[in-house]
């Protein structure tokens, strides 16, 4: 595949609308497209996934490692890989760029394409540009920048940008995306909605699409993206026979695909709904729940009550059980929205989750494991928490979590809940960078008979 990352300045610059629109426009254009996602998001994956048909991946250094996101990248197919970069081209750990958008083209020597939206500005962002065009530090040596495409202005903004831009920044200006109302992608706390909940997503795109292809020079964007290299994939395991169920719809959604993947490679994957179906699926040896928006929906799986059975009755009787986040509020007797509601859940856990207005433990983090369990071996994993809710739960708890924070002073608690054999927590963790939990995680398994 020949491939470009697509960054910018700042979070909310418009990377995934014209990300979006881009990949239709190539794909109008005769081109199989490949979707990746810089950093830990797991939505923006999904609305890649839904234009191009195929799935989106994510590529995170900090929790996949170097080998890892290489791994990744060759997974994919197609003529060509459009990466979405996250929040601004350098904004990696803390204070700084390591982990980065720009961080993760150098890696894979890939170009960058810069969306900027100006408002209210005209010589400035030719110097803002110029500074960006300049940046290096002990992760950055000089990043490779092709061009800009200029998002969300008027006709004769553009044209005034245009010339500033080139003129001052001696960098290539590809075109503009009109501003249109109809375009804009509503958000919610994590990100974006969900892409299942836009309902006229394939509208937005398509006529996003559309201006790409009136108003940017598709040849000369085409023309710098670059061949990718070919790296080695050593991320497998064997095959155990399981039998695996996974959680899967509104509420939750979270997973990494290279999850799936080695979950798909260890036996027989089946999805279920905890929002729709009655009860687990039959004879299953091992449950993943990942992460999502339980709390949004949490009126319905709630009044779905014989889920609620079938989950606690499987987990008391010693099904293995591995959930992230929402999975961890889900699990407890009940989630306390902001307005004093109490909805019952599934009670498996001694406990009880409570929304937040404000973000709690955000970014970035490692767990330790040090204390003795009947499921994981003592390790060291990296991991990423996003969530505004918080747990109150009396169980076993295993992991040391630490986050290094922006003046290097360390910020330490505890999570991981440990119940018969159920493993349960706020951090989400990509296996690639995490092989050693995964087959740790199963290895005590007896398959059903």
């Amino acid at each position: 595949m020949k491939g470009i990352v697509i960054s910018s300045n700042c979070s909310g610059g418009g990377k995934t609308t014209v990300t979006l629109g881009l990949m239709k426009a190539l794909m109008k254009l005769g081109y199989d497209v490949q979707g990746y996602k810089v950093g830990p998001d797991y939505i923006d994956p999904v609305f890649h996934t839904t234009i191009t048909n195929k799935d989106s991946r994510n590529l995170d250094l900090f929790l996949m490692g170097e080998d890892g996101v290489k791994a990744s990248y060759s997974r994919g197919t197609g003529d060509i890989a459009v990466i979405e970069g996250v929040m601004g081209l350098f904004d990696g750990k803390g204070i700084y760029s390591e982990f980065s958008t720009a961080h993760l083209a150098e890696t894979l020597n890939l170009p960058i394409i810069l969306i900027l939206s100006p408002k209210s500005t005209s010589l400035t962002l030719g110097a803002e540009i110029q500074g960006i065009l300049n940046y290096s530090d002990e992760y950055i040596k000089k990043s490779n920048i092709k061009g800009i495409i200029l998002n969300n202005i008027s006709n004769s903004y553009y044209k005034l940008m245009k010339i500033i831009i080139e003129k001052n920044s001696k960098v290539k200006v590809y075109g503009y995306i009109p501003k249109d109302p109809e375009l804009s992608l509503k958000s919610r706390y994590l990100g974006l909605i969900q892409c299942m909940e836009v309902e006229d997503i394939e509208y937005k795109i398509n006529k996003c699409s559309d201006y790409i292809l009136s108003n940017i020079d598709m040849d000369n964007l085409i023309a710098d993206f670059k061949e990718g290299e070919d790296y080695e994939d050593n991320f497998h395991i064997e095959n155990k026979n399981l039998k695996i169920a996974i959680a899967m719809d509104f509420g939750f959604s979270f997973y990494y695909k290279e999850n799936i993947e080695l979950l798909e490679e260890l036996g027989e994957v089946t999805y279920f709904s905890p929002l729709h179906d009655e009860k687990l699926p039959e004879n299953i040896d091992f449950l993943y729940m990942g992460g999502g928006y339980p709390e949004v929906f949490i009126e319905k799986l709630s009044k779905n009550t014989s889920m609620l059975k079938s989950i606690k009755e499987a987990l008391d009787n010693g099904l293995h059980c591995y959930g992230e986040c929402g999975a961890l509020m889900y699990l407890t007797k009940s989630i306390t929205d902001l307005d004093d509601n109490i909805f019952s859940t599934v009670g498996f856990l001694n406990g009880k989750s409570l929304m937040t207005k404000s973000l709690q433990n955000f970014g970035y983090a490692r767990i330790e494991i040090n204390k003795k369990n009947n499921l994981l071996d003592n390790l060291s994993i990296n991991c990423h928490e996003f969530h505004k809710s918080k747990v109150r739960i009396n169980e076993e708890c295993i992991y040391d979590v630490e986050k290094i924070v922006y003046d290097d002073k360390v910020k330490k608690w505890n999570c991981g809940y440990i119940k018969n054999n159920t493993l349960v927590a706020y951090p989400h963790i990509h296996f690639f960078g995490n092989m050693k939990f995964l087959k740790s995680l199963i290895k005590n398994i007896d398959l059903h008979k």
